[in-house]
């Protein structure tokens, strides 16, 4: 990845493909499938200016997730998990099924590189949000539409999210 990670987060990530394939070539013996969806990833920080001027990643808490269907169970997530044990060892860390429902949000692509993202977000934060009546509510949403992998920076496609609510004129 183009940003630099901590190690915990190169496991989470490590974690979640595995299974998250497993669940998929389970989906297939229960006669069902799915496309494994595109990682992604929710951050937050006591100070917002970290995300949108200093970009001071230390000081940045976040969680990694893919998204899967909701018709698959715990017991599923269960099985796919020792799947993987069975075929690779322990995951680096352990993988959890949950919901997530942020509601209403404001959402834009980016192009480019993750360091990029600072001014696209104070856009959104101090120009967008304020001119629309809206504030933010819930954690920052990325969505890695590409693989920083086998993607030159320049060309990287995520979507950013901010869960929002409107404010209340009166």
């Amino acid at each position: 990845m183009t940003r630099t990670q901590p190690p915990a987060y190169r496991a989470a990530v490590e974690s979640l493909y595995p299974v998250a394939y497993a669940c998929k070539f389970l989906a297939k013996d229960l006669d069902r499938d799915y496309r494994v969806m595109p990682l992604e990833a929710q951050w937050w920080s006591d100070d917002m200016d970290s995300f949108t001027v200093s970009r001071d990643k230390s000081r940045w808490s976040w969680t990694v997730m893919i998204m899967v269907p909701d018709w698959l169970t715990d017991d599923h997530l269960r099985q796919a998990t020792a799947a993987v044990h069975r075929r690779r060892g322990a995951l680096p860390l352990p993988v959890r099924r949950e919901s997530l429902d942020e509601g209403l949000a404001a959402q834009m692509l980016h192009l480019g590189p993750y360091d990029d993202e600072g001014p696209v977000l104070a856009a959104l934060h101090e120009d967008f949000l304020p001119a629309n009546g809206l504030r933010m509510t819930g954690h920052h949403h990325e969505i890695y539409l590409s693989d920083p992998r086998r993607t030159a920076p320049e060309r990287l496609r995520t979507i950013l999210r901010q869960p929002v609510e409107r404010v209340h004129v009166r």
